[in-house]
This record gives C-alpha cells, sequence and structure tokens, in this order.
C-alpha cells in the first residue's frame, strides 16, 4: 500500500492535545510514529498548513436512496472529500427510510463500492418518521453495542468502541416525535443499546426543554442538531452545568449569517431552522467558544435547481455545506479571533468522535490514516460552479473566504488534492 510523508506541516490533533509543527508518516493505512526510510513515499509540504484528523460531519443528508436527483452516495462523499471529511453521517429521510436493517445495508454496500470515505448511517426513531411506530433499532444496530463512560466526556479512553454497529445514532430528522410517550420509550431502548439520540428541535426552544427533561428522567445520551437560537444556548448549557448527559451542534450557516443577509427573492437562503437574529448568532458563538456546543456539523441538505427556483414559499429547506464548512469556520471563527485553531479543529474531529464512540478524529500511532490537509490563509472566493455535489444551493456563493482544503487521505489513499 501506498506510503504517504506530510512533512513541515502545523499538526492539530486535539484528542492527543497536540498543536505544533511535526511530521506525519503513513504506512499501510495507518498513522506510523517511527520514521522510516521513505524514499519511495509520496511526499507532500504542508509549509503553512494545519494536518488535522480527517474530519467528521455526523449531519449529512445523502438523499440515497430514492432522491438521486438531488444528491447520490457517489456525488455526496466526492463533495465530502473535497470539503475535508473523511466520515460522514447520513440522515434517515430517504426514499425509503433508514427504518430497517435492509436500507442500512443497501448504504453500507453502496458506500463500499462508490465512497472515497466513509459512510455511516443514522437509523430513523420512528418508522417511516411517522413518530407513531418505534423503529427496530436492535436490528439496524446488528446486534453491536457499545459503552462509553460519557461522564469522562474529556476523553475515550475508557470508551469500549465497536465499529461492527451498522448505524451511529437515531433520529426523526427534520421533524420532531411529537408524542412524548413513544419518545419515551424510544429514549429507553436506545440507552439500552447505547445509541446517541440526534434530536431535530423544530419548534426549538420548547422542544429542547422538553427533550431535555426526557432525557433526564430516562438516562439517554441526547444530542440536539443545529442550534440556532440564543435561549436553545442557554438551555443546553444550564443542563450542562448540572451534569446532564447532553451535546450539540451548530451549523456553518447560523454563525456566519443572519436574517439581516437574508434575500427572500433566493430561495438558496430558506433554510431550517431559519436563519436568526445578530443576537442569535452573536450566541451561536458564544456557545462555540464556551463549549455549550460541541460539534460543527453542515446539515448539508442538497436540492434540485427546479425545486429552488420554486417560489420563496413553496421551495424546500435546506443548503449544502460539505464543500464551504472549513473556509466559512475558518473566516467566521478563526480569522474573527472567536475560536482557536486547536478549538475548531477539535469541534470537526474529536468532540463527534467521542459523541458517536468512534475510534476516529485522531492522529496516534497505528490510528486509521485519516487525515486532511488545509491552508487557513489562503483566500478565495467560492464558486458553486466548481462543487462535486449534484446540488448547488448555496447562499455562500461569490463569498471571498479564508482556509482551502488541499488534500484529503483516508485510510491511507489520497482522495482529495487540489
Amino acid at each position: 500500500m501506498k506510503r504517504v510523508f506530510v512533512k513541515n506541516g502545523h499538526v492539530i490533533d486535539p484528542k492527543n492535545k497536540i498543536d505544533e509543527k511535526k511530521n506525519i508518516f503513513i504506512e499501510n493505512g495507518k498513522i506510523i510514529c517511527e520514521q522510516k526510510n521513505f524514499c519511495d513515499a509520496e511526499i507532500i509540504d504542508a509549509t503553512g498548513m494545519w494536518v488535522v484528523p480527517g474530519l467528521i460531519d455526523m449531519h449529512v443528508h445523502l438523499r440515497d436512496p430514492g432522491q438521486l436527483h438531488k444528491e447520490t452516495i457517489r456525488t455526496g462523499t466526492l463533495a465530502a472529500a473535497a470539503g475535508g471529511f473523511t466520515t460522514v453521517c447520513c440522515m434517515p429521510n430517504t426514499s425509503p427510510v433508514i427504518d430497517n436493517a435492509k436500507t442500512v445495508e443497501y448504504i453500507i454496500e453502496q458506500a463500499a463500492t462508490k465512497s472515497p470515505i466513509r459512510v455511516i448511517p443514522v437509523g430513523s426513531i420512528t418508522k417511516n418518521l411517522d413518530g407513531e411506530e418505534i423503529s427496530p433499532f436492535h436490528e439496524m444496530c446488528n446486534k453491536a453495542t457499545r459503552a462509553p463512560d460519557f461522564e469522562d466526556f474529556s476523553g475515550y479512553e475508557n470508551s469500549h468502541l465497536h465499529e461492527t454497529r451498522n448505524i451511529c445514532a437515531i433520529s426523526d430528522d427534520g421533524k420532531t416525535v411529537a408524542n412524548k410517550k413513544i419518545f419515551f420509550e424510544a429514549m429507553i431502548r436506545a440507552k439500552k443499546l447505547n445509541l446517541p439520540i440526534l434530536a431535530h428541535c423544530e419548534e426549538e426552544v420548547e422542544i429542547i426543554a422538553r427533550d431535555l427533561i426526557l432525557a433526564r428522567e430516562t438516562g439517554a445520551q441526547l444530542h440536539i442538531c443545529h442550534v440556532s437560537t440564543k435561549r436553545g444556548v442557554e438551555l443546553i448549557r444550564e443542563a450542562k452545568k448540572n451534569g446532564q448527559r447532553v451535546t450539540a451542534e451548530a451549523a456553518p450557516h447560523h454563525f456566519a449569517l443572519t436574517r439581516n443577509e437574508e434575500n427572500k427573492n433566493d430561495t438558496n437562503f430558506k433554510m431550517s431552522p431559519p436563519l436568526r437574529n445578530a443576537d442569535d448568532r452573536d450566541a451561536i458563538i458564544s456557545g462555540l467558544r464556551d463549549g455549550t456546543i460541541d460539534v460543527i456539523a453542515t446539515d448539508h441538505a442538497p436540492h434540485s435547481e427546479a425545486e429552488k427556483n420554486l417560489a420563496y414559499e413553496f421551495a424546500p429547506n435546506g443548503i449544502i455545506g460539505l464543500e464551504t464548512a472549513v473556509p466559512i469556520a475558518i473566516t467566521h471563527l478563526v480569522k474573527q479571533n472567536f475560536l482557536t485553531p486547536f478549538q475548531l479543529i477539535e469541534k470537526f474531529t474529536a468532540n463527534p468522535a467521542k459523541i458517536l464512540a468512534l475510534d476516529l478524529g485522531h492522529l496516534s500511532e497505528n490510528a486509521a490514516a485519516d487525515v486532511t490537509i488545509i491552508d487557513p490563509n489562503e483566500k478565495f472566493f467560492i464558486d458553486k460552479n466548481n462543487f462535486k455535489s449534484l446540488s448547488r444551493n448555496t447562499p455562500f456563493h461569490g463569498f471571498e473566504v479564508f482556509g482551502r482544503v488541499n488534500y484529503t487521505i483516508c485510510k491511507g489513499e489520497i482522495f482529495y488534492a487540489r
């Protein structure tokens, strides 16, 4: 297998608390610490660049099966690789819904032959996402479980990790499980399988408050998706201070844009949750800074041009984000001194890996050689016409940004090189 020698880069590995200039060696798909004779290796000079663990996006819509005019596993994962991601978790609102073992197996099989990176399905909480009958979690998991020491969230050395699990979490993506009794029972079942619940709180403040109560009563591991309001951040912060088992994510559009930038003549600004006020945007940034919000996830939601060309009220919600997440985050968080590079990379790597109990997101010796190389200072204009994604629905077209992904390496293979 190919050897790769990445030299002179600034290595940022939050799990191992590394933040220094260092060389990285890759052999047989693994990170190796001992320098060997790399005269036959492919050499990457990463001078002036960040060398980081492969990024993990725990909130992606690949639209496959059923909506292949929007995205496929192939095009979506090519977009992910171009954006620096080596692992994506695909949400269950496909057609058919990811609510059974057969659909889970379809995605795994498709990814094995068509994806350059890892694809891990997220199973649905309820069958057909209708909120009425709980999906067969155990069947979708294929009987594999895990038991992380969640209380010690500073690390996952004591976790028992099982990569044989076929799904990494459950979610009724895009919908709230309105029936409290059903959601309560789903939480109990998820806890037995140590499955995180990725909660979509469409009526954000009210449902976050409800879900926090249910999670506290059941002991379930709750993760709040795409937090977008000041009050939502406050509720999560308060729950964490009280020792509750909860994590949260924010999407780049919610810390980079507000309603002031929204263009009602451009449906690429239509999303769910919608863009909020400046106070909400500032609260999201504050939550990222103080650790209330653990993860940056894209909520990559491709739609066709014909669908987005409908009148604003009829156009579907959602924007793509895999190929813009890194530059938007660097531009709006690091260059504005809200986050250090170390903090930013932690939210793209170590933290999602901890939440999902994946032995990924780090550059330890013998770890899977998933590596992303980023030039944080390169300035460019985002051009949707150059995207690998099948769709083009982004509000960031034409934005001037910093931070270019130059290489994405997954399992020791270079799958993206600019």
